[in-house]
């Protein structure tokens, strides 16, 4: 354990609070491709906001360092992959990330040393998918002259609470002996320890199927409120009545997007077909959420038409655009969906988020964000969706944005007052 020497592949979300964490106990490199996020990271900012700057530069005044330089890594003997895992215009696993970063690691691997891999996928990828990549690039021969682990990742984005040092851990490794080692090195920087499983595919299957579950749970609120919605019941009325019983899970409907729940699910259902299972439930429960943005924006035309409110050519005011409150990530988010349903109706359509990056939002989606200060929306919008529950919202007044009494305020999030709001989800 005195002779670790760390290196993480991939420094977002997942990779840099990591490597931050292990900075703490081992020498610890960080390692990614884009040479902009290095030079911001080594200057002690992070964009993505999940290290603050002041714990980053007190990482970085202790040794931890960030590069682009694979030599720069090439003395580690300890390897963490957590590169993204997306899926492609069809919804496929696209596992190009991990096969790139499965080729770093090789180009540096030396004999001893352990590769483990936190990326989200399928079961079987890790050990079908990429260590033949790192044996075939290393020269080096698996559970011979070098061995692997798996941990799936459990960060949370925006969450100040469940941080990575307090997350408890799944592990695996490719032999009992590595098992053990690869669990004695996270349970010695975590705060709630480990679970050890009993095989890599284990590991990989349990981080699946959480963001599965939680998928299809949506999915089922998703349903009731589309439900409830055209019997005119509230539905958050329902699921506070429902809830009176001990046993009833209380979830609520919403949009389901960002990196892991709007994404994950794919990846397991692609495999099931493979060994010839139809997964049924999870990929009605996709389709589901993943027409929820278009719903929404629906839903609010309709509110406008009942009021007279004319729809052609509104002003209509959104919200967030992140996927999660309090949260500068913009991936996958389902703001996307009720932006581009509402353009086939009005050309003045405005969005405000106080978290997005705005030249981020531009060159992913086109979208001119609204960057003047919040009193300057005031009275301007015939119609205001609030689609991201940040901390800034919620004490606002959101009707004093409306042009007039007869404009709609619609809640996606469920948090504004019933005396605010014309409909929510």
């Amino acid at each position: 354990m005195d002779n670790i020497r760390i290196a993480v592949i991939g420094l977002g979300y997942v990779g840099l609070p990591l490597a931050r964490l292990f900075s703490t106990k081992y020498p610890t490199i960080g390692f990614d491709m884009n040479e902009n996020r290095v030079k911001m990271l080594m200057s002690g900012h992070d964009s993505t906001l999940e290290v603050t700057d002041g714990v980053l530069q007190d990482a970085l005044n202790s040794g931890f360092k960030c590069t682009t330089d694979i030599d720069e890594i090439r003395e580690c003997n300890f390897y963490v992959v957590a590169v993204p895992t997306p899926v492609d215009a069809n919804n496929r696993p696209d596992l190009t990330p991990l096969i790139g970063a499965s080729t770093t690691v090789g180009r540096v691997l030396s004999k001893g040393d352990i590769v483990v891999y936190e990326s989200t996928v399928y079961p079987g990828v890790t050990e079908e998918e990429c260590l033949p990549v790192v044996e075939k690039i290393s020269g080096l021969r698996f559970n011979i002259d070098f061995y692997a682990g798996y941990s799936p990742e459990r960060i949370n984005p925006g969450d100040k609470e469940h941080t990575v040092e307090k997350i408890k851990k799944v592990t695996s490794g490719s032999t009992p002996e590595i098992a053990d080692f690869v669990d004695k090195v996270y349970n010695s920087v975590l705060v709630n320890g480990t679970h050890k499983a009993p095989s890599i595919k284990v590991a990989e299957a349990s981080k699946i199927i959480e963001n599965s579950q939680r998928d299809v749970n949506i999915a089922f609120m998703n349903e009731l409120a589309k439900i409830f919605n055209a019997m005119e019941i509230d539905t958050n009325d329902v699921i506070e009545a429902a809830a009176s019983k001990w046993n009833f899970i209380k979830l609520k409907p919403g949009l389901v997007g960002g990196h892991c729940i709007s994404v994950d699910p794919y990846y397991l259902i692609q495999k099931a077909q493979v060994y010839g299972v139809l997964p049924r439930v999870m990929s009605a429960a996709r389709r589901l959420n993943d027409g929820m943005g278009d719903y929404v924006a629906n839903q609010v035309i309709k509110l406008m038409n009942k009021k007279g409110v004319l729809v052609k050519g509104a002003n209509i005011l959104l919200l967030g655009i992140t996927f999660k409150e309090n949260c500068p990530d913009i991936r996958n988010t389902k703001i996307i969906d009720i932006y581009f349903t509402l353009t086939d109706y009005s050309s003045n359509i405005t969005i405000y988020d106080p978290w997005a990056n705005t030249e981020t939002v531009k060159r992913e989606y086109g979208i001119e964000l609204f960057t003047e200060k919040y009193e300057s929306l005031i009275g301007r919008f015939d119609a205001v969706i609030l689609g991201v529950a940040h901390d800034e919202f919620k004490d606002k007044n959101i009707r004093l944005l409306l042009k007039s009494d007869i404009g709609v305020v619609y809640d996606v999030k469920g948090i504004l007052p019933t005396s605010q709001i014309d409909g929510r989800l």
